[in-house]
């Protein structure tokens, strides 16, 4: 992706960021801006167009990131894989090649 995308997309993370933080209200969750990610023609128009000025402003499609509750999964997983029964380590045979 060019410079000049990275750094919009950087923009519109931060300008979103700030709408989604000061204009609207979620009961009892956390929500965050984690990524903005632009096509490469930069086409329609949107609320953030008022904030930042570009001469096409993207149509903004939010995405749940499901990556933390994916994660504790993971680390449960671990947890179980490390409760199950070990193998017994293998002893070395003295001095003979097998």
């Amino acid at each position: 992706m060019s410079q000049r995308l990275d750094r919009i997309n950087e923009l519109l993370r931060r300008e979103i960021s700030t709408i989604v933080q000061r204009d609207f209200e979620f009961d009892g969750a956390l929500v965050t801006i984690r990524a903005v990610e632009i096509t490469q023609d930069l086409r329609d128009q949107s609320r953030v167009a008022k904030r930042v000025v570009l001469r096409c402003t993207p149509v903004l499609d939010f995405r749940l990131d499901t990556s933390a509750a994916r994660g504790v999964d993971m680390i449960n997983v671990l947890d179980e894989v490390d409760k199950l029964p070990k193998a017994p380590p293998l002893e070395e045979e003295d001095g003979e090649d097998a």
